[in-house]
């Protein structure tokens, strides 16, 4: 049996949360996401720098509860 490439990676199961957490980011500081290839480069670098760790940090965050949960749960 011939595997396709695409099928043999797991996606990430937090690709879609990551994404809407920097949408939202975007859309905070006024710019629209689909919009982005459209601003200057150094803005639309930094732009994007500053969602993805906003977008690591809430990730992070949310993922440090889950586990404070489990462990008030007993769960392993």
């Amino acid at each position: 049996m011939i595997m396709d490439p695409d099928e043999s990676h797991i996606a990430d199961p937090n690709a879609g949360l990551e994404r809407s957490i920097i949408d939202e980011f975007i859309r905070t500081r006024g710019y629209d996401p689909a919009a982005l290839q459209q601003l200057p480069e150094d803005v639309r670098v930094r732009v994007q720098a500053e969602a993805s760790t906003h977008a690591a940090a809430r990730l992070a965050e949310m993922e440090a509860r889950a586990h404070y949960v489990h462990d008030l749960h007993g769960d392993k």
